[in-house]
C-alpha cells in the first residue's frame, strides 16, 4: 500500500489547468501516478439550443490557443449537415488558415513551453526556467521564436479579422478572399521561415546526441497510433481518412472515413479527472490506448508530400528498426516536422493560382440531421460531431478533443518518468520537472476541456500517510 503522495498542482508550461498526483510505497518509490484534468467543460451541453450556423463562431471560445482547429472542424461538420461540397478556393483558404495555426502553435510550443528544458536544464532554477530566461540566455533566438509565431498569426488574422476567435471558416466556405497582395508579402516571409524551423530541428538533434539514452528512454512504451492521412498514406492535416497502426506497426485501421468514428473509438470515465479517456473499441480499455499529435501522426503515415519535411521524415523512421518511433520526447522532433512542412505547405497554397479567387461560399437550404467534423489539430484528431433538428437547431454535440486523444497515454508518461527518476523517497523539483515534461511532451490543450481564470503558481506537496505535509517546494 503507498505511503506517500505527491501533487503536482498546477502543472506548469502547458496550456491550461491539471495536476498531477504520485503514490509512493513504504520504500519511497513510485507505485502509481496520475494526471488529473482539473475543471468541468461544458460546451457539449450548453451548444444545444444554438442553430448550427453559429456553431463555428462559437466553438472557438473553447480556447484561445486551438480557435482556428475547433473553427474548421466545426465548419467541416456544418458543412456535412448542409450536404455541400467546397469551393476549391475555400478549401484552399481552409487549408492555409489551418497551416497558420501550425506554425503559431507548434512555434509556441517548442520556443516557448518546451526548450527551456533542453536550452536550460531539467534541474536549473524554475525562476528562470522559462522563455524570460530563454531572453536572457539567447536573445537573438528568441527574437526569430517570437517572429515565426508571429507569421502563423497573421496568416490567421489576415483571413479571420482577429489572431484569436477569427471569423473565416463559416459553414459552406470562407468569409473573406486573400488578396494578391498579402499573398506575395507571404510568399516573400516563406524562406527566412524554413531556415528558422531548420535551426530548430538542429537544436534538437544537438540535444538528442547529447542526451541519447535518456531521450530514447522517457516515457517509452508501446502504444498504437492515430493519425489522418491522404489516399496514398501520406501525411494529410485538414482533410483525409483515418490511420491507426498497432505497437508493432500493424495496420488496425486503413483509410478509414472519419466521419464514422464512433464504429472504433469509445470513451472511458475515470472518477479522477474531467477529461474523457479515448479508446480504439477492438482491443478494449485500457489496452486500446492510443497516441494521436505528432509522434501518432508520423508513426501513422507512410511519407510527408513537402521535400524538406520528407526527408527530415526519413530521418525520423531510422530511429527505430521497424519505423515506429515510441519515446514521448521525440513529439518534439516530429512536432519540428511538422513545422517545417507547414511552412513548406503555405507556400505551396500561395502558389496555386485558385488562392486569390472570391469564389468562397456555397449553401443548401436542406439539412441533414447530423454532421461529423475532422482535423488534425496540432495536438492531435479533432472530433466535432452534431446533431440537428428539422429547423437546425443543434439536438446533440459529441466533442473528442485533440489532447483527449492522449489522455490515458499521458497517464501512462507520467507513471513511466515517476518510476525511472523516484527512488528511495529522493524528490527534487527537477525530478518533478521531468514529471511534468512527460506532458509536455504531448503539449496539451487543457483549456479544450477545461475554462477557468487566476493566477497558476506551483506548489509541490509531499504529505505523509495522515495527510501532514512533509515537505513543500514553491516557485
Amino acid at each position: 500500500m503507498a505511503s506517500k503522495t505527491i501533487e503536482i498542482n498546477p502543472i506548469t508550461r502547458v496550456e491550461g489547468h491539471g495536476k498531477v498526483t504520485i503514490q509512493l510505497d513504504d520504500a519511497g518509490n513510485a507505485v502509481s501516478a496520475r494526471f488529473h484534468d482539473t475543471q468541468f467543460r461544458g460546451f457539449e451541453k450548453f451548444c444545444e439550443g444554438q442553430v448550427f450556423q453559429e456553431m463555428p463562431n462559437l466553438t472557438p471560445r473553447i480556447c484561445g490557443i486551438c480557435p482556428v482547429s475547433h473553427q474548421l472542424a466545426s465548419a467541416k461538420a456544418c458543412d456535412a449537415i448542409l450536404g455541400v461540397e467546397l469551393t476549391r478556393p475555400a478549401k484552399l483558404l481552409r487549408e492555409l488558415l489551418h497551416m497558420g495555426q501550425y506554425i503559431q502553435s507548434h512555434a509556441l510550443h517548442f520556443f516557448h513551453l518546451a526548450s527551456p528544458d533542453f536550452l536550460l536544464g531539467f534541474d536549473s532554477d524554475p525562476a528562470t526556467r522559462n522563455v524570460i530566461g530563454l531572453i536572457e540566455v539567447d536573445p537573438a533566438l528568441a527574437t526569430e521564436a517570437v517572429k515565426l509565431r508571429s507569421l502563423g498569426q497573421t496568416i490567421i488574422k489576415k483571413l479571420g479579422g482577429k489572431k484569436v476567435h477569427m471569423n473565416a471558416a463559416l459553414p459552406g466556405g470562407m468569409t473573406t478572399a486573400l488578396s494578391a497582395e498579402d499573398r506575395d508579402y507571404f510568399l516573400k516571409q516563406i524562406d527566412w521561415a524554413l531556415a528558422d524551423a531548420q535551426l530548430a530541428v538542429k537544436i534538437l538533434k544537438e540535444y538528442v546526441a547529447a542526451n541519447e539514452s535518456m531521450v530514447n528512454s522517457f516515457a517509452k512504451f508501446p502504444s498504437a497510433y492515430l493519425g489522418m492521412v491522404d489516399k496514398d498514406n501520406n501525411l494529410a492535416l485538414y482533410d483525409g481518412n483515418l490511420r491507426l497502426v498497432d505497437s508493432k506497426g500493424v495496420v488496425l485501421e486503413d483509410q478509414f472515413n472519419p466521419s464514422k468514428y464512433l464504429d472504433i473509438i469509445a470513451e472511458y470515465v475515470e472518477d479522477w479527472s474531467y477529461m474523457k479517456f479515448p479508446f480504439y473499441k477492438s482491443l478494449g480499455y485500457p489496452g486500446g490506448i492510443y497516441r494521436a499529435g505528432p509522434l501518432g501522426r508520423l508513426n501513422a503515415c507512410k511519407g510527408i508530400t513537402t521535400p524538406l519535411a520528407n526527408e527530415e521524415f526519413k530521418l525520423y523512421k531510422k530511429l527505430s528498426p521497424n519505423g515506429l518511433v515510441e519515446g514521448s520526447m521525440f513529439f518534439h522532433y516530429a512536432r519540428l516536422i511538422e513545422l517545417i512542412y507547414a511552412i513548406e505547405k503555405t507556400r505551396e497554397l500561395l502558389e496555386d493560382k485558385d488562392i486569390t479567387s472570391t469564389d468562397l461560399q456555397v449553401t443548401s437550404n436542406k439539412y441533414n440531421e447530423q454532421g461529423v467534423g475532422v482535423v488534425e489539430a496540432p495536438r492531435g484528431t479533432l472530433i466535432h460531431h452534431y446533431w440537428v433538428d428539422e429547423t437546425g437547431k443543434i439536438t446533440g454535440v459529441n466533442l473528442i478533443v485533440a489532447t483527449g486523444n492522449n489522455n490515458a497515454a499521458m497517464n501512462r508518461s507520467v507513471y513511466e518518468v515517476a518510476k525511472d527518476y523516484i527512488k528511495n523517497g529522493k524528490v527534487t523539483e527537477g525530478i518533478l520537472n521531468r514529471v511534468e515534461a512527460a506532458i509536455r511532451c504531448y503539449d496539451p490543450c487543457l483549456s479544450c476541456s477545461t475554462h477557468a481564470l487566476g493566477q497558476m503558481p506551483l506548489h509541490i506537496q509531499l504529505r505523509a500517510p495522515d495527510g501532514q505535509i512533509i515537505d513543500h517546494i514553491y516557485s
